[in-house]
């Protein structure tokens, strides 16, 4: 027994020692673990009752929306951004609240709106919508050089092909033809070829005037058989004269395809 006592009291001696030596470091492993398995717990009880708060006012401006209430939908929206403008529902409100306000006439806010959501979204995708709804309202208020500014901050590779499609309405607009042609055509070239709304840019592109140079060169061309006409009545010796000739298609089509009378 005494054997076993020795041995038992040579192993407490070895923990106490090697207590001695580590035990702070494991007790200070062990409250940072526990701290920081109470912060997580923490964190995600906090951000899901931010979420809940957000939903509830995210449904509020849905709901004003919907009724037409400008008032009630700005009102949220205002508690939406200033407690809760980190959470997902906030940008997504200021998009519905901003397409509200321009329908009811009220640019000024709807950019503020759509302002906001560029400035305050931590999602590339829903600042990209906000861009390209922005550039609408600047163009529709005939800011031209301002929309293509917004237009042409970078982005993905989705939205390339709606962005030049914007980017064409503007410079058509701005009477820039040559630039928003070749826009239209980067926005064909990037649209799904089977989709209506690629078919809608094809007729924008068809509808704009012709390239300037290629009217001017239209406009001065001189057609060949107007030019051979009087040459070939003249070297006929027994040709009838002008008032008993028949009249010859060759110079009349060639008048009215350049719009000039004979003489």
């Amino acid at each position: 027994m005494a054997v076993y006592d020795l041995e038992e009291q040579d192993k407490l001696d070895d923990l106490k020692a090697w207590w001695k030596q580590w035990g702070n470091t494991v007790a200070g492993i062990v409250i940072a673990v526990s701290i920081g398995v109470i912060a997580v717990q923490g964190w995600r009880w906090w951000t899901q009752q931010q979420a809940g708060h957000a939903a509830v006012l995210y449904d509020a401006v849905s709901a004003a929306a919907r009724t037409n209430d400008a008032a009630k939908a700005k009102d949220a929206m205002a508690q939406l951004a200033d407690k809760y403008g980190g959470t997902g529902y906030a940008p997504r409100a200021a998009l519905i609240v901003a397409a509200q306000l321009f329908e009811n006439g009220d640019a000024a806010g709807a950019k503020a709106q759509l302002a906001w959501v560029i400035d305050k979204s931590s999602e590339d995708e829903l600042k990209q919508i906000a861009r390209l709804r922005l550039a609408g309202i600047l163009l529709d208020e005939k800011q031209y050089d301002e929309a293509l500014r917004v237009i042409d901050a970078k982005h993905d590779q989705p939205f390339v092909g709606i962005y030049a499609d914007m980017r064409g309405d503007v410079l058509a607009a701005a009477g820039r033809l040559d630039e928003a042609r070749n826009a239209y055509q980067t926005a064909l070239a990037q649209l799904d070829p089977k989709s209506a709304y690629r078919n809608f840019v094809q007729l924008k592109l068809d509808a704009l005037p012709a390239a300037a140079g290629a009217a001017v060169k239209a406009a001065t061309a001189t057609p060949g058989p107007a030019t051979t006409q009087p040459s070939a009545a003249t070297s006929a010796p027994s040709a009838p004269s002008a008032a008993q000739a028949p009249s010859t298609p060759a110079p009349a089509g060639a008048a009215k395809s350049t719009g000039t009378a004979p003489k």
